[in-house]
């Protein structure tokens, strides 16, 4: 005859020692913080390309300096408006990069943030891609027209996009935001949600690399003359 378990009973009827108890409960209590911390990050195509099993991003950032920073980065693809899309048409601009997908809540928090970013400094000639392993082009346009975002994504359903970055910046989450200086290299990565602040500093920050480039080239042209 097979023997049902009551949980919270031992051996023949025997109640479970509160210690043994209170250890159970604290393992399924972590189990399950597991699971929420998984987030978007378990769901998204691009976590089954980059690596699988890791959680989403705390928002954690990390810069380089300029003869430390890996690339060039290019990338390629059709937005969902069917646009072909070559980032080595932006040459010499700043390239802010973001991985999203509609139903990923990180990604709907940020989401003002980013337009409001990409706005602020177009006139300085920055531009933002999105990249997006997830959705339809119904889906991902819906999104785009919810928080009026001003820039194009990539539809990158084989995760070829992220792969490919992955070679050059982990991106380990989604979302990620990279920000990638006029020689196309990185020069910052946020996993997980970021905040404008942040943005707008990491922005800042490379723009004012080239023009402190741009100055000294300038002093340097000027001094040869006679």
């Amino acid at each position: 005859m097979n023997a049902t378990r009551t949980p919270g009973r031992t051996g023949s009827g025997g109640t479970m020692p509160p210690a043994r108890r209170r250890r159970a409960i604290a393992t399924f209590a972590a189990a399950g913080l597991a699971v929420v911390l998984a987030g978007c990050a378990a769901q998204s195509g691009a976590g089954q390309v980059v690596d699988q099993g890791y959680v989403s991003g705390d928002g954690s950032v990390r810069t380089w300096e300029p003869g430390d920073r890996d690339g060039p980065v290019r990338v390629t693809g059709t937005d969902f408006d069917g646009n072909e899309i070559d980032t080595d048409a932006w040459a010499a601009e700043v390239l802010v990069l973001n991985t999203w997908y509609a139903a990923c809540p990180p990604c709907r928090a940020e989401a003002p943030d980013l337009a409001a970013v990409a706005g602020q400094f177009e006139a300085d000639g920055v531009r933002f891609l999105g990249i997006n392993t997830e959705d339809e082009a119904p889906t991902a346009q819906a999104f785009e027209r919810t928080f009026a975002a001003p820039y194009p994504s990539i539809e990158d359903h084989s995760g070829r996009v992220v792969a490919d970055l992955n070679g050059v910046v982990p991106l380990q989450a989604v979302p990620t935001t990279v920000v990638v200086d006029v020689d196309g290299m990185v020069a910052a990565r946020v996993i997980g949600q970021v905040d404008r602040s942040t943005l707008e500093t990491l922005v800042e920050d490379v723009l004012a690399e080239d023009a402190r480039s741009e100055g000294a080239a300038s002093k340097d042209e000027g001094s040869g003359d006679t």
